[in-house]
């Protein structure tokens, strides 16, 4: 089997940001809130275009009931790029509501993406990459053909859970949850999940979010953007020789405190201080050594099939 790749894009606009820091959104039209579509989205499928990759964008379904953010997704459908559920309204406790809103926020986030794109998402990412096997068994019975959530990574679960924690301190809980520590023991290449999700079995195809070799250290957006190209490249070391690389980014990794009003969100949220540019020549970099090292580089759909 050829080596693949896939770069994904969960488009969570700006108000999520202040959710996670236990921030007040800006109310209105502010340019913030909807600058993931109006903004990052033209940006990434600019830099995918002159990276010669297709990019799975997992869409929040009520974003898309603004008509400028649909035509948003759909025009980079036209261009050759997939798309991916990512509920009706992203809520970070879905594993903690009951069965029946967890298969309405997934069925209906599908009737959105599918209403705006004229493709009707077969992948699923949680919010937050946290999981159940009760989300699992919905996603089974709603036909879905992969699930890209499991995050196998220690130092991503402890800087979450060390954030939620200080923030609660500080009086301005975040809307993310900790997630099981078991997660921290599934693979961290595409396996059939069992029961529990976390343990091979024959069930619904997981391609994990991508971690390096020992450490388990992530492998996605954020670090990538804050490590710099040359950071990056040593990063993308540790995952070179996997089956399957799998870089899973959102539509804040490029943008930055100069895009749409970001200037208040870069106070918490560091990664916007580094400069688009920049971010964009990260990406290249990695890009360019995953080809080199023989890579070819596929939507998630694509490298579903390859692992089915």
């Amino acid at each position: 089997m050829k080596k693949l790749c896939s770069i994904n894009v969960d488009l969570d606009e700006i108000p999520n940001y202040f959710g996670i820091h236990g921030l007040t959104a800006p109310e209105g039209r502010h340019p913030s809130t909807t600058a993931v579509y109006d903004v990052a989205l033209p940006r990434l499928c600019e830099l995918a275009g002159s990276l010669a990759v297709p990019l799975t964008l997992f869409a929040v379904g009520e974003d898309l009931l603004r008509p400028s953010s649909g035509e948003s997704l759909k025009d980079a459908v036209r261009a050759g790029h997939g798309v991916g559920n990512h509920s009706l309204s992203h809520l970070y406790d879905l594993t903690r509501r009951c069965r029946a809103e967890i298969t309405e926020e997934i069925d209906r986030g599908a009737d959105a993406i599918e209403a705006a794109s004229g493709e009707r998402p077969r992948g699923f990412r949680a919010p937050g990459y946290t999981i159940t096997d009760e989300v699992f068994d919905v996603l089974r019975e709603l036909g879905y053909r992969y699930d890209s959530s499991v995050f196998p990574c220690p130092a991503y679960m402890a800087a979450k859970d060390a954030a939620i924690s200080l923030y609660s301190v500080l009086g301005r809980p975040s809307r993310s949850v900790v997630d099981t520590p078991w997660v921290l023991t599934a693979p961290t290449e595409p396996y059939r999940i069992g029961t529990p999700y976390y343990r091979r079995g024959n069930g619904l195809l997981e391609l994990p979010i991508q971690v390096t070799r020992g450490l388990r250290l992530p492998y996605f957006g954020t670090p990538l953007m804050m490590a710099g190209p040359a950071g990056a490249k040593l990063l993308t070391r540790g995952v070179l020789g996997a089956p399957f690389v799998n870089i899973e980014l959102h539509g804040i990794d490029v943008l930055d405190e100069h895009d749409a009003e970001l200037g208040d969100l870069a106070k918490t949220q560091r990664d916007l201080r580094v400069s688009a540019s920049r971010k964009a020549d990260v990406l290249g970099a990695v890009v360019d050594m995953l080809k080199n090292e023989g890579y070819s580089f596929v939507t998630l759909d694509e490298a579903a099939e390859a692992f089915a």
